[in-house]
């Protein structure tokens, strides 16, 4: 491959919505000075990259082999196109123009980087159940259609507060693109009821949720956990 510029469209498919694909093509075009987009469609994901041919190749060759840790990438195609003098690199809003065929990630555990916050008493996600990142969290139970972005999810009613845009919004983070991205300030709160029409003093407003279910449990009670989807 030669040095000269040009230009590739590529169609990536696979579960490859909801784990940080777009955000990991954006670092590695901006790492091999490569101009253009990314975006996600009703098929999966869409890339458009103009520069030096080398470092075209390259970045096909990172996108079929270091996707990810929750990704499967089942083909790589590549188009070759005009150059159009592009600079720059952008993630672009979703596009879809026909039948949906993407797939979506099954939810995922906490990963150790979330766990670590929701443990430090000084972080602001500190205890918050809902917790999550890139790679970690809900995804297809949270889902209401493709391609995979919070308008189309059951987070849409939630807006994020500035912090959590901010994050959302920075490149560098890992929780830039993070669809269920929240905290408490913003996200869902855990809530603890009785049955029936009962209550107890751990279901009063204000109480610690999860503080009162582990100290009803200690105590003999018998709970229905409401989680992601379903009830355990």
């Amino acid at each position: 491959m030669s040095s000269e510029a040009g230009r590739i469209k590529i169609r990536v498919t696979g579960t490859v919505q909801g784990v940080g694909f777009r955000p990991f093509v954006y670092r590695s075009a901006l790492e091999l000075g490569i101009s253009g987009h990314v975006l996600n469609d009703e098929h999966g994901v869409v890339v458009e990259a103009e520069g030096p041919e080398t470092a075209l190749d390259q970045l096909v060759r990172v996108l079929e082999r270091e996707a990810p840790p929750l990704a499967t990438v089942e083909s790589v195609r590549v188009e070759r196109a005009k150059p159009a003098g592009e600079s720059g690199f952008r993630i672009l809003p979703s596009e879809s123009h026909g039948e949906a065929d993407a797939l979506v990630s099954a939810d995922m555990s906490t990963c150790d980087a979330c766990l670590a916050e929701l443990a430090d008493p000084a972080d602001r996600r500190y205890r918050y159940p809902f917790i999550n990142c890139t790679d970690c969290g809900p995804r297809f139970t949270i889902v209401r259609g493709v391609p995979y972005d919070r308008p189309l999810t059951t987070m849409a009613g939630f807006e994020m507060c500035a912090e959590c845009q901010a994050e959302y919004d920075d490149p560098l983070n890992r929780r830039f693109h993070a669809q269920p991205n929240a905290c408490p300030a913003c996200g869902p709160q855990a809530t603890l009821k009785g049955s029936g029409t009962s209550r107890t003093p751990h279901t009063e407003p204000g109480r610690d949720a999860i503080a009162g279910a582990a100290e009803m449990l200690a105590n003999g009670a018998i709970l229905a956990v409401k989680g992601i989807g379903g009830i355990q």
